[in-house]
């Protein structure tokens, strides 16, 4: 059996980790998989630059090439949006390689057009890391259903018309994707639940096999360490926040952390507690979180990112919409409790009271609550780290994860 893996690119974004990590688990089952993208990363063999001189010539460009209808829609929201009618040249690649099945992963940003999928004619598995793959553009719907039907008149680009810009993108959607041999991956039960009430894959077999990590790297050391190598304080309680864009991406709810930590702060907590942030540098207006704060930038390999987590007292993640968050899963395996909200996939990495504290939804109190909770009790900290740290080992190992695909991929082949 042949896998080869299709993801925009295999180093930048989460779901470029989670489909690369993957890539790597399937050669340590000595699964053969080869990985096709359209920005290339790392030095691996096994990934497949697209071959178009083109298209690497102008790979830079696409993903603004690719969303030239939407300077039509003047009041559209600053969130993702991706039409995906951009040409691509990959057919002829893919049957060169000719595959037993493909895995599809995040293919956005111009890298496959929504009407190649069927010119690929093998079976296909995609791996949804975001809402994108049923809705008509959007890659998180927000307090959006019309995915259930057939989106227009859509909230994000503030349109008033059925017919406008994500009813076209559902409709070649619809068209293209109507007859595929298509079995859909969600790492989490709450994306899964989304697919089966969406219009376009509520009658496709939906599995759910949660994202895995190398436990060799993500793992718990001595604290003290990782606080020195990075410059650290060492005598404060470290809380850790942080992604790709955390500050600036309102999804990622730095917005409902900033009112959280000031109400600890008011409690007493101002003097105990520091905030670390990764994924964003400081900016030149500090927003008041009344504690000091550090800003630690962006982080591009998987050593480096360990020390953070491992140097942390609590990673808190106060998304307001998520699947299942490769920030969340890396802390547990570092042995870091987590906070966050009971939505999306964050419950099914947070056990509450075992290895974190799951806040009610968007309730800055109960946030608040748990980061405490966490801290307070030192022996119950131990506790919940030991118990992090075990879940990972028992859920989200890379081995479990590649051997959970290969079963599905054979069950596919055999019928």
């Amino acid at each position: 059996m042949d896998v080869l893996l299709i993801n925009s690119n295999d180093s930048s974004g989460g779901a470029a980790r989670a489909a690369y990590q993957l890539h790597q688990g399937f050669h340590e089952i000595g699964l053969n998989s080869q990985m096709l993208v359209q920005i290339k990363g790392t030095d691996n063999s096994t990934v497949t630059l697209q071959q178009a001189k083109l298209n690497r010539k102008i790979a830079q460009f696409i993903p603004t090439l690719t969303t030239w209808p939407l300077p039509l829609y003047r009041q559209r929201e600053n969130l993702l949006f991706s039409p995906q009618w951009f040409p691509d040249r990959l057919v002829a690649q893919v049957k060169q390689i000719n595959p037993s099945i493909i895995n599809l992963h995040w293919i956005c940003q111009g890298f496959v057009k929504i009407e190649t999928l069927p010119k690929f004619k093998k079976p296909l598995v995609w791996t949804c890391h975001d809402m994108w793959p049923f809705t008509g553009g959007c890659h998180y719907s927000g307090k959006c259903n019309r995915y259930q039907e057939s989106c227009g008149n859509c909230p994000i680009l503030h349109s008033n018309q059925k017919r406008d810009l994500s009813n076209w993108v559902w409709q070649r959607k619809a068209k293209a994707w109507k007859n595929l041999n298509l079995t859909i991956v969600t790492p989490s039960s709450w994306l899964a639940k989304c697919v089966s009430s969406s219009s376009l894959f509520k009658d496709l077999a939906v599995k759910v096999i949660p994202n895995g990590l190398d436990l060799e790297r993500f793992k718990p050391i001595d604290q003290k360490i990782a606080r020195q190598i990075l410059n650290l304080p060492e005598d404060k309680q470290l809380v850790l926040f942080g992604s790709l864009s955390p500050t600036s991406d309102r999804r990622k709810g730095f917005h409902l952390l900033q009112p959280a930590l000031q109400s600890l702060s008011q409690a007493g907590w101002q003097d105990k507690i520091q905030l670390v942030i990764f994924g964003s540098s400081q900016p030149k207006e500090i927003p008041e979180l009344g504690f000091e704060c550090s800003y630690l930038g962006r982080f591009d390999d998987d050593i480096s990112l360990a020390l953070v987590y491992v140097a942390a007292d609590v990673f808190v993640a106060p998304s307001i919409q998520d699947n299942l968050p490769n920030t969340i899963m890396e802390a547990i395996a570092c042995g870091t409790p987590c906070v966050g909200f009971n939505i999306g996939g964050i419950p099914d990495l947070i056990d509450p009271q075992l290895n974190g504290y799951l806040a009610q939804p968007f309730e800055i109190e109960d946030l608040a609550k748990g980061i405490a909770w966490v801290l307070e009790d030192p022996e119950r900290h131990k506790k919940l780290s030991h118990q992090a740290r075990e879940k990972a080992q028992r859920e989200f190992s890379q081995e479990l994860q590649a051997q959970r695909y290969s079963s599905l991929f054979e069950e596919i082949l055999q019928k």
